[in-house]
Parts: C-alpha cells; structure tokens; sequence
C-alpha cells in the first residue's frame, strides 16, 4: 500500500482545498492529512481560524478522499511522521516548494502542486470584510 501524507490548516474549507486532496490521493492508496492544531496556528503562524481544530478535522474526515487526520503540532514533524506512518509521498502546495526536499534524503518522495489559482482563505476572509 502507497501511503501519502499532506499538511495544512484548512480553515474555511472549499474546492482549493478539495483538489489539493483529490490530488494527493493520486499518488497513492492512503491519504493522510496533517490539520494545523490552534495552538500551532496562533503560536507559530499568528494565525487565529475560524474554525476550530475539532471542527477542521472533522470537515477533513469527512472528505472521501481522506483516509486519516492527525495533528500538526510543530514544524518538525514532518520527518518523524513519515517514519510513524510509513509514508511514501509528501504532498503540499507549490507555495512551498524547495522547504521539504530533506524528506527525499529519506526516502519519501516530495511533490509540490500548483494551487487552485482563483481560490484561497486568505480572499475568502478579504471578501467577507469588504461586505
């Protein structure tokens, strides 16, 4: 079994994230996805959600696409998550390209995808405050 793990906030879930998922799953027979906690997004991201991380996760889980959610507590985890889980493929936004490539060095495959141009929280949450 191919094991494929992603990672993200998930805030104000819509169709951006929705294909991020169903293309992580290409890669593989298992979808992991990592869900910032609240305290990880306020301490590390200065980010408050709107959402809570119970309300994330369980919006995550109940993706069909998904196959497990786990937290985000730290930026570190990433390596010692792909041992835990077994994970062949790291999967995450082009945004970020080049930052995991020290995955590879391990074994787990790293691949950057483009985002959903048209959509993101950020205009989400930049339209909600122009009404």
């Amino acid at each position: 079994m191919k094991r494929v793990i992603t990672y993200g906030t998930f805030d104000l879930l819509h169709y951006g994230h929705i294909n991020l998922l169903k293309r992580a799953r290409e890669y593989g027979d298992y979808l992991i996805v990592a869900v910032s906690t609240d305290e990880f997004n306020w301490s590390e991201k200065q980010k408050k959600c709107y959402f809570s991380y119970e309300q994330r996760k369980a919006l995550v889980e109940a993706i069909r696409y998904v196959d497990l959610v786990i937290p985000e507590e730290n930026w570190d985890q990433k390596l010692s998550d792909a041992k835990e889980y077994h994970v062949d493929t790291f999967v995450i936004g082009d945004d970020w390209k080049g930052k995991f490539d020290f995955l590879e060095k391990e074994g787990v495959q790293v691949v950057y995808l483009p985002r959903t141009p048209e959509i993101s929280t950020t205009k989400i949450k930049e339209e909600l405050k122009k009404k």
